[in-house]
């Protein structure tokens, strides 16, 4: 069984950017988003050439490449999937003039089949998922809550979060270019989780080397 993490945040919360230290020749990275990745040197470090990259966003593709890279790359031990909202978006814009409910059925089943998948692959990936949050009041408390931002009711009642081993949250505070980027570990008015004593502290640097290190060394 693989380690499936859900990265979640803002734009420009450092998602993408904290992947930067990751090594290249044991990472595919898949990018949804279909734009350059934010940090220097990343074409030359992931690419077609070297096997470990692909750009976009079709669904049944990137279930492929997964499955694959499970049975027959072992020496890929991090798959980045950047981000899934790429992927819900652009499934609900090719199907924008089909009306009716089955649309958002289809696409919450191909979601919820995703998380699914990579939660079934070999025991020594992790996948790591990154998403966009939303920001909602909550009725009963009045706070703000934050969680995964998804198209559709349907995607919305399943909680994404629930399928989720661990869920961390992307931060950045400060301004003026003295911005401090980190993750949270905990819950803090949102979904955020991990498993007691996997991370020593509530903030850790938004650094995924780290983060995967602190998976692998886990008891």
């Amino acid at each position: 069984m693989a380690t499936t993490i859900g990265i979640v945040g803002k734009s420009g919360s450092g998602k993408s950017t904290s992947g930067k230290a990751l090594n290249p020749e044991e990472t595919y990275w898949i990018n949804c988003d279909k734009k350059s990745l934010p940090f220097k040197g990343w074409k030359s470090a992931y690419n077609a050439e070297k096997k470990n990259y692909y750009k976009g966003s079709d669904l049944a593709m990137i279930s492929k490449i997964l499955t694959a890279i499970s049975d027959k790359r072992p020496e890929i031990k991090v798959i980045i999937i950047d981000t899934v909202n790429a992927i819900m978006l652009d499934d609900e814009m090719s199907k924008i003039k089909q009306k009716g409910y089955d649309k958002w059925t289809d696409l919450a089943a191909g979601i919820y089949e995703l998380i699914q998948l990579s939660n079934s692959l070999r025991d020594d990936l992790i996948i790591i998922m990154m998403f966009h949050q939303v920001e909602y009041r909550d009725d009963m408390t009045g706070q703000v809550e934050r969680r995964i931002l998804t198209n559709g009711r349907k995607l919305e009642k399943i909680q994404l979060e629930t399928k989720l081993p661990i869920v961390l949250y992307s931060v950045v505070e400060g301004t003026g270019g003295n911005n401090q980027y980190y993750f949270e570990t905990q819950a803090n008015n949102s979904t955020g989780k991990s498993p007691a004593g996997m991370f020593e502290t509530f903030k850790i640097d938004n650094n995924l080397r780290a983060v995967i290190e602190a998976v692998k060394n886990y008891e």
